[in-house]
């Protein structure tokens, strides 16, 4: 320690002959030559590992001696290479200050003054210039702001360029605060350059007020200056201002330029308004053939799912990327046309592009949702041949694929290869468990992510609710719960509409409808969760009455929504809503009826009576019937005893399903309760000669760790008086509740 003293002492000396020699007229050639550098300099920095703080005091005085020791060029890159380890730092110091500032910039700015005194003032603007190149390529903070000190101390701050320079880069490192707002006001004559670089790091930095101010000042706006505005509002959700301030621009005299759409088309969502988006790309004579453009047009209307115009676009475009074919594949994937979404990789090949790891993420998905193994498994070999599988990308969409298609096992083997995990690979392994009923693996890769410092992210957090809903204990969904408020993410749409299915479907409803009701942006998703939510748990009244709410508040109902309210008729026995929800679905909704939505109607026409209209809209049902339709109102049929229908509705199942018993049974029992015996024997012998197996309907419980199970035909249990007791009443309080039943 003394040695180092004396060493900083003479370093301090030294500095103070420099300064007295420059008074007195004197060069540095005059000096007397400096002390040789001691062996304690060589003991600390030379040789493997040597890293401790008292390098950082050696380094200092280093660096002001540079000019004037004649040091070997051994010892000088030793210490050039001389790094802090993060265990040795001065106390108080950050990590930063010593690891992350290049030492050579530092002792360039030692040696400004010989520069200065030995080639004129000339060469001192190309010298910061240099600085300004050093910390564009060190992308250092605490450099940036020593080369903006040393710009104040010479004067070289009003300079234009170097002004422009040193803001951009504070702008790049997000740090937009009091220094870059110094730099922006001590350019004498700023440029439209100086203005547009300011507004863009205020927007980057989330300072949107400010930037609105600045941008209202502005002496001329460029196209530069509103698309970074218009960029800016989009970033922030303001999506109605961005397109106000985009007719204002129209109206200024600036003429949008191909980034200008880029970011509009981001915005559309509707088919109108994407047309007019195109005819102003048109009337403004921009080339559609710019790539960038191109994509962001095809993205537009792929967003919503208008697939022809995608196809016309990437047809009119002169010159196709990688970008182009998988915003293509991927609009093909998004809309359904899985297969045509394959056949583009053909075309793609066929014009000498090779894929990258985004086309084969999309192509793993669009195998996923065909069931291809085989189509898949040679994605994966092309993948694994170009080096793209120990891709996160492509390893979470192989993961999910192989999930998908019956193969875990290969999915945990991909999941173990990985040498880095992140949380898109934790999340596929989990869904895929969670896909596999197997919430116990889920869980233990969960507390793996934590321990491996991965943030949990919103899709995570749904596998894993979703996987308590089935199989773990409500104790274990309520730690969930709670590490989500610990978290942040109960304001998150999507893991708040997974604690709504997961208290649902415990049949905790009304914990489910406080968080439904706490919610401060509720998506669809969560809309179609607790309606259907409320309907299993028989709150029937309470579906018709967020339906209402939906339609006058919320977004526009799709068939989900609908086939709730539906269902939720059917258990309530709302026949006239249900009836008008259902004629209104495609006029008031843009729904098509699908199959789900057919089977509810006529299960509610046939449980209150109305057998004609139920079998009026079975016959002009445009899809394939099912049995298990016409099997809800045969057993309507039976109810209320109409012969000639029950035996219509029979002939049809019987076409259908030859093996099934239920038909010949419910005949049986027809002709039994209207005396004819003889049709009832005949009916009977059909079944016996067919010998078909009745499938038994069972239903089990865990309670303490075991499974107890039910069965329709085994009425015997050593507790069975007290169990059906216990359920006649429960029947009784769900009949005088208005429950279905």
């Amino acid at each position: 320690m003394e040695q180092m003293q004396k060493i900083v002492g003479r370093q301090r000396g030294r500095g103070e002959e420099i300064r007295a020699s420059e008074q007195q007229g004197r060069s540095e050639e005059e000096l007397d030559p400096p002390v040789e550098v001691p062996e304690k300099w060589r003991e600390l920095t030379l040789g493997p590992g040597r890293s401790d703080s008292r390098i950082v005091v050696l380094l200092s005085c280093w660096e002001v001696w540079k000019p004037y020791c004649n040091l070997s060029a051994m010892l000088a890159g030793e210490l050039v290479k001389c790094r802090l380890s993060p265990k040795s730092t001065l106390v108080g110091q950050s990590h930063e200050t010593y690891s992350s500032i290049n030492i050579d910039c530092i002792a360039s700015i030692c040696m400004y003054p010989l520069l200065k005194q030995t080639h004129g003032p000339h060469s001192s603007f190309s010298y910061c210039s240099h600085l300004i190149h050093q910390c564009t390529y060190k992308k250092s903070l605490n450099f940036l702001k020593i080369v903006h000190a040393h710009f104040l101390k010479l004067g070289f701050n009003t300079y234009t360029y170097l002004g422009n320079r040193c803001l951009n880069l504070y702008s790049e490192l997000c740090h937009v605060n009091d220094d870059a707002f110094k730099v922006f006001d001590d350019i004498t004559h700023k440029n439209s350059t100086s203005w547009n670089i300011y507004l863009k790091g205020l927007l980057k930095s989330g300072n949107l007020g400010k930037a609105c101010h600045l941008f209202d000042t502005m002496p001329v706006k460029d196209v530069v200056s509103w698309n970074s505005m218009i960029s800016g509002y989009t970033h922030f959700g303001f999506y109605s201002h961005a397109l106000e301030l985009f007719v204002e621009m129209q109206n200024s005299g600036v003429r949008p330029s191909g980034f200008t759409f880029s970011i509009l088309a981001s915005l559309v969502t509707s088919p109108c308004h994407a047309k007019q988006i195109h005819c102003r790309v048109i009337r403004c004579s921009l080339d559609l053939s710019n790539v960038v453009l191109g994509n962001s047009l095809i993205a537009m209307y792929g967003k919503l799912g208008i697939i022809d115009y995608c196809f016309g676009l990437i047809l009119t475009m002169k010159e196709c990327d990688v970008i182009s074919w998988n915003s293509l594949i991927w609009v093909c994937h998004r809309v359904g046309y899985d297969q045509l979404a394959l056949e583009q990789l053909h075309q793609m090949r066929a014009i000498e592009l090779l894929p990258d790891q985004f086309t084969c993420s999309i192509l793993m998905s669009v195998c996923s949702n065909l069931r291809d193994l085989e189509k898949g498994k040679q994605i994966f070999a092309f993948c694994f041949k170009v080096g793209f599988v120990y891709n996160s990308i492509v390893s979470s969409a192989a993961i999910d694929f192989f999930s998908k298609c019956n193969r875990l096992e290969d999915s945990v083997l991909i999941f173990k290869e990985q040498d880095q995990w992140d949380s898109a690979l934790c999340n596929s392994i989990i869904s895929s468990y969670a896909r596999h009923d197997l919430g116990e693996d889920a869980m233990h890769v969960f507390v793996l992510t934590f321990r491996k410092n991965i943030r949990p992210t919103e899709y995570m957090f749904s596998s894993l609710l979703s996987s308590v809903s089935i199989l773990l204990p409500l104790k274990m969904g309520n730690q969930i719960h709670s590490l989500v408020h610990k978290l942040g993410f109960e304001s998150d749409a999507i893991v708040a509409s997974s604690l709504v299915d997961m208290y649902a479907k415990f049949g905790f409803i009304d914990d489910a409808l406080n968080i439904f009701n706490e919610m401060k942006i509720k998506d669809l998703v969560s809309w179609n969760t607790i309606m259907m939510g409320l309907t299993y748990n028989g709150k029937v009244s309470t579906v018709m009455g967020l339906f209402g709410e939906l339609i006058r508040e919320g977004p526009s109902p799709d068939r989900i929504t609908l086939a709730a309210v539906l269902l939720a008729c059917n258990y309530g026995n709302f026949s006239d809503e249900g009836v008008q929800v259902f004629s209104s679905m495609e006029k008031e909704f843009g729904v098509k009826p699908r199959e789900e939505h057919y089977a509810y109607i006529v299960d509610l026409l046939s449980r209150s009576g109305k057998l004609k209209e139920a079998i009026d809209i079975l016959e002009t049902m445009p899809y394939r019937t099912s049995s298990n339709i016409w099997r809800s109102v045969l057993s309507a049929c039976v109810i209320h005893e109409d012969l000639r229908v029950i035996e219509t509705v029979a002939k049809k199942i019987m076409e259908r399903e030859p093996q099934t018993p239920l038909p010949y049974l419910m005949l049986a029992q027809a002709y039994k309760m209207r005396g004819r015996w003889e049709s009832m024997i005949r009916v009977r012998k059909a079944v016996a000669h067919r010998g078909p197996n009745e499938l038994i309907g069972c239903s089990w419980v865990g309670i303490n760790n075991r499974v107890y199970s039910f069965a329709s035909n085994l009425l015997e249990h050593y507790g069975g008086k007290d169990l059906y007791l216990v359920l006649n009443l429960l029947m009784w309080e769900m009949e005088s509740e208005d429950c279905h039943v």
